[in-house]
């Protein structure tokens, strides 16, 4: 019997056993008890109650077998449904549905999770059935929601507890107005169960890599639909044509700086719309809807997800609409190393322009 391919075959087992990835994950469910927040006066007489509503989530857990997951200390990634109650008539009742990540800090008790995803709000505004609800002017919004917890794991068995702050943002992003949106502040506590107890895989430790990379070009077309805030003058498509070079800096990091030409067509129904029913805005209807932009920004990467935030400043602004100053943030993800789909919200300070759907070119 040949004993050294035995030996050999038994050792090729074990390595392959080694690099094996494996999948643990967690459950967790969350009740949760808050109040709507007055960020604008056009909502305060949609306050009526507090809100309560329930948060699911699937979490599937890391260890390090990728090189991304030990740079940003083991995160989780998954899904939430959230059910929200906005004790209102008028506002109903809102069902999300999010990809979402979660951060651990204070030896793995304090946990941050941010999660972005859809919902659909079951009372939207209507002109005739439900002219009172100016913060959803359509049945699909954006939504966002961000927690903090204390977790404690596998108190009983594999069922721990969590309790913490929720903050819960509704929006159409201007889609369709009107759009005054909301976010809800408030408590939540839970309950969470592990599908590993004993035999999580110890943590991988961190590859000290350097990842610096020369300047990149890119080209980005974003697109989409939305509406002026006037109620009523209509749904108009945009197009933004994006240009501006990158350079990664390291493995998580890459800063940018370029130029965005904006051609957004609800600003000219806007302007149209102004100088007929408000002249007092001093508003002559032939202003140039155009607008051109410098921006500087940061992408975050996650594997081949990133975080995007930009600020801009309009160099060609011939109409006044929300200042000069805009905002970008979202996430991309590249389907090779040179192509990438974005998605995107443009925004002045805390008022939504656009959500943006993007395909870009890294050259």
């Amino acid at each position: 019997m040949n004993y050294s391919l035995v030996i050999a075959l038994l050792w090729g087992s074990l390595l392959f056993g080694q690099v094996e990835e494996q999948n643990p994950y967690s459950l967790d469910a969350n009740f949760f008890y808050g109040t709507v927040l007055e960020h604008n006066t056009e909502i305060a007489d949609l306050i009526t109650e507090h809100p309560t509503g329930l948060i699911f989530s699937y979490n599937r857990m890391t260890y390090g077998f990728n090189d991304w997951e030990a740079r940003y200390n083991y995160p989780d990634f998954g899904a939430s449904f959230i059910f929200q109650d906005l004790k209102n008539n008028a506002l109903g009742k809102n069902y999300g549905l999010y990809g979402h990540f979660n951060f651990y800090f204070l030896n793995r008790r304090l946990m941050a999770r941010i999660g972005q995803g859809v919902a659909l709000a079951s009372n939207p505004f209507d002109l005739e059935r439900n002219f009172k609800n100016t913060a959803y002017g359509s049945k699909l919004l954006s939504s966002t929601f961000l927690m903090l917890n204390y977790k404690k794991p596998n108190i009983l068995g594999r069922i721990g507890l969590q309790a913490g702050l929720s903050l819960v943002h509704y929006s159409n992003a201007n889609i369709k107005a009107p759009n005054t949106s909301t976010n809800t502040f408030a408590f939540n506590v839970g309950v969470n169960y592990s599908w590993v107890e004993d035999d999580l895989p110890a943590y991988i430790p961190q590859k000290r890599t350097t990842l610096i990379e020369p300047l990149r070009f890119n080209l980005v077309l974003r697109g989409g639909v939305n509406e002026s805030d006037y109620v009523g003058v209509g749904q108009q498509p945009f197009l933004i044509v994006s240009s501006f070079v990158d350079k990664r800096i390291n493995p998580k990091s890459t800063l940018q700086a370029g130029v965005d030409f904006f051609f957004s067509k609800f600003l000219q129904k806007e302007i149209a719309y102004k100088s007929i029913a408000f002249p007092e805005f001093g508003v002559r209807g032939d202003e140039d809807w155009k607008r051109i932009g410098l921006f500087a920004g940061h992408e975050l990467r996650f594997n081949k997800i990133a975080f995007v935030t930009q600020v801009g400043y309009y160099m060609y602004y011939p109409y006044d609409f929300e200042g000069r100053v805009y905002f970008r943030a979202g996430l991309k993800r590249y389907l090779t190393e040179k192509i990438y789909l974005a998605v995107t919200l443009k925004s002045h300070f805390a008022k939504a322009e656009a959500v943006e759907f993007g395909l870009g070119i890294r050259l």
